[in-house]
């Protein structure tokens, strides 16, 4: 981007106030305790939507559903989430994010408890889908900026350790869902997930305390001035391919596990191992950008999560070399939301004002990367089971090849030129 750009962006933020530094600790790391928690009981909740995808396809719980409408009701908790971000920015700004948080977990645990009672499809649809979404949404989008409000050098450290958080909630709701499952009943396994959520999130959020008198952020939906940007664009572009393979990967594997003669419980034991393999990987993503760099690495785990597609889960027949992809994988194909803060850290504005604008503008530049993935994240796993083929001998070929084939070519977002437009700025700071 041209110096001329970066002026005009300048002139437009305006005079920027003197903040206080973030701390890089005291209270911080009370606020990573409670964002961790966060994690683990909405991502790590809803990452386990596999294990109930499983199930309703090896049952005819709605004699009027499809195999899309199941993939459909798993996409709305991500799409959904994703779709209202702007307007759940603008809510937190001019009533508070604990009340803007408080009425997420009305939500998601009213979506949970309504699922327990449907008897008709549309009813899933909502609960399941649209409720469960909307409170994902108004939980965790108010929260996400607030680690960068109270981390400056161990900011990676602790956004790692956030995100981790969801990986430790699927590893545990994986197993959990499916024995609640077995010996229970479905009904059960979502009134339980509802008890749970209500009394750990609202802990949860009762501890979160932002910075924004001393930032001052303007909390804006999002800037349309940032869409003229190709450094920008290219990161839009790969996010948006990327959370197809991402999607895929995360709904299909359980019933892939399934459909190759696996048991229930080495199915959620599949799942749980993605779930494992993501709670480990996500801090060594945050260590690693900023050691190696942050496109590097965004570009180098996306390119090779494609390729272990091909090269261990396209022949993966066996329970062990399942759960090895499981592993490796989950370690890597959540690189979107572990980079996403550190590279629209550089997307806010230009070099001469980056630190603080892009600390001001955080919330608006998280609100269109959130948009910029919600179609994949709604019809993903729709596409996916349509390629599926239930009566051939390998029934997940084609959504296998689908899956890496979108990181491979999600890779090219993450080309040399982004690269070396964000290093330098790097090297400028």
């Amino acid at each position: 981007m041209g110096n001329e750009d970066s002026n005009e962006i300048c002139e437009d933020v305006g005079p920027q106030p003197d903040i206080s530094p973030p701390p890089d600790g005291g209270y911080g790391w009370v606020i990573v305790a409670a964002c961790f928690t966060l994690s683990w009981f909405t991502w790590g909740i809803i990452s386990t939507y596999g294990v109930y995808l499983a199930e309703y396809l090896s049952h005819n719980r709605f004699p009027e559903a499809r195999p899309l409408d199941y993939a459909l009701i798993g996409g709305f908790n991500f799409s959904v989430a994703m779709i209202f971000a702007p307007f759940v920015t603008i809510l937190a700004r001019e009533t508070g994010a604990r009340f803007t948080m408080g009425l997420g977990v009305v939500f998601l645990v009213s979506g949970f408890v309504a699922a327990s009672f449907v008897k008709r499809l549309w009813q899933l649809y909502i609960s399941q889908g649209v409720m469960v979404g909307l409170g994902i949404g108004l939980v965790y989008i108010p929260n996400v900026a607030i680690i960068s409000q109270w981390f400056d050098k161990k900011r990676s450290l602790a956004n790692g350790i956030c995100g981790a958080g969801s990986g430790l909630g699927g590893l545990m709701f994986s197993f959990t869902t499916e024995a609640v499952i077995r010996k229970l009943s479905l009904s059960w396994a979502f009134r339980i997930t509802a008890i749970v959520v209500t009394v750990m999130l609202s802990i949860s959020i009762a501890l979160i305390k932002h910075r924004n008198e001393a930032i001052q952020p303007p909390q804006r939906g999002f800037d349309t001035k940032l869409l003229r940007r190709t450094d920008v664009l290219l990161v839009v572009s790969w996010a948006f391919v990327s959370m197809f393979g991402y999607m895929t990967l995360l709904y299909s594997l359980p019933d892939y596990a399934r459909s190759i003669g696996l048991s229930k419980p080495q199915a959620a034991s599949v799942n749980a191992m993605l779930n494992l393999g993501t709670a480990i990987g996500r801090p060594l993503i945050g260590i690693s950008s900023d050691r190696f760099g942050r496109v590097q690495v965004a570009g180098s785990l996306t390119f090779f999560c494609g390729i272990i597609c091909f090269a261990i889960w396209l022949p993966g027949t066996l329970y062990g070399v399942l759960i090895l992809f499981a592993l490796l994988c989950g370690g890597m194909l959540g690189v979107f939301w572990v980079s996403r803060i550190k590279l629209i850290r550089y997307q806010a504005i230009g070099p001469l004002c980056v630190e603080i604008a892009g600390l001001r503008e955080l919330q608006s530049l998280l609100s269109l990367s959130w948009l910029s993935v919600v179609l994949p994240t709604m019809f993903a796993e729709v596409i996916a089971l349509k390629l599926r083929r239930p009566e051939s001998g390998r029934e997940y070929l084609y959504p296998q090849v689908f899956a890496g084939v979108s990181y491979i070519v999600a890779r090219q977002g993450i080309n040399e030129d982004l690269y070396i437009e964000l290093f330098d700025k790097e090297k400028a700071l």
